[in-house]
């Protein structure tokens, strides 16, 4: 067990290590539902747009905050991109919050500005700063939170959820890489702050010092004592939506292959050594998902983010 668990942590490194910065192309996006407001942030000394699906009603309501992943654009969000997340969460009574931008983030507060990516206030931003909007011009009652997010975002959507456990009620994380301190996954998260051009040491310092094991979700699971968590990924081998990433059909793309499977390899190693852990702790209602296929990609995201408001955020918020 100990040599399978390492075999596949060495490939899921040499994957974050060298496919992380992988560029894949985006669909063009659909009527979204919901509005874009601009929020300002004091903390970041600019205005972030958000989508914001209102839950309807009069009484209070909770919110849902969906973000985004590696290359957020700063005019969009890949949710509107390539999900209908948002139309299908209209009538649903719960409000949910997108906010655009926030590429190679890692949604977290930053020691430093960055030349290349700025102020990063982003756990600020979404623990305060949004919320008290969301409250005032939404009738979010600030109680009954969740969050969730896709590849780098699942990983700051744990950490989000550990860090601030009287906030969020429940977490959703879609192919995420949560063991943020264990080697070759800190590597990788370098890697990927580097690849949007900016430098990972003004992010938490510099590794082995500075605020990275503050950050790891294995590390600060047991805070999700009584939360309602949901973890996925695929291990990466094909695909049932695209048989060009099936080694062995007709269409198989290697290419393409390359670029989208090795990612959710990593994924799942990352995913599954943190499962383990979250199951130790005690009240925690863990729900998990891995599926013996699947590429680094939305259509599995979408799938699983229906699956988690079913599991996860609908029994938290109701």
């Amino acid at each position: 067990m100990r040599k399978s668990v390492g075999k596949r942590l060495m490939i899921a490194v040499a994957a974050l290590a060298t496919l992380v910065g992988t560029a894949v192309s985006v669909t063009p996006q659909a009527q979204a539902a919901g509005t874009t407001e601009y929020v300002y942030s004091n903390a970041m000394h600019r205005n972030v747009p958000v989508r914001i699906v209102d839950g309807g009603g009069r009484g209070p309501k909770p919110t849902l905050y969906l973000l985004d992943g590696l290359r957020a654009p700063n005019n969009t969000s890949g949710w509107l991109q390539n999900t209908k997340v948002d139309s299908w969460m209209v009538g649903k009574g719960t409000n949910v919050a997108i906010p655009f931008g926030g590429g190679g983030s890692f949604y977290t507060d930053w020691e430093q500005r960055d030349p290349k990516l700025g102020v990063n206030k982003w756990e600020t931003f979404l623990t305060r700063e949004l919320p008290a909007y969301m409250k005032k011009r939404h009738n979010s009652d600030n109680r009954r939170n969740g969050i969730a997010g896709l590849s780098m975002s699942g990983t700051a959507a744990l950490n989000l959820a550990s860090r601030h456990p009287n906030f969020y009620k429940a977490v959703a994380s879609y192919s995420g890489y949560p063991t943020v301190t264990m080697p070759g996954f800190t590597q990788g998260i370098q890697a990927s702050v580097a690849e949007m051009g900016g430098n990972p040491t003004n992010m938490w310092g510099f590794y082995p010092a500075g605020e990275w094991f503050a950050n790891d979700p294995f590390l600060s699971a047991g805070n999700l004592a009584g939360h309602y968590v949901y973890v996925s990924s695929g291990t990466g081998v094909g695909s049932k939506y695209d048989s060009s990433l099936t080694p062995g059909s007709g269409s198989f793309n290697p290419v393409k292959f390359a670029q989208m499977v090795p990612l959710e390899v990593a994924a799942s190693t990352s995913s599954q050594l943190y499962i383990a852990r979250v199951a130790t702790v005690p009240g925690v209602h863990l729900t998990t998902h891995i599926t013996p296929d699947g590429a680094h990609w939305w259509d599995y995201w979408q799938d699983r983010f229906k699956q988690s408001w079913a599991t996860t955020f609908r029994p938290a918020f109701f």
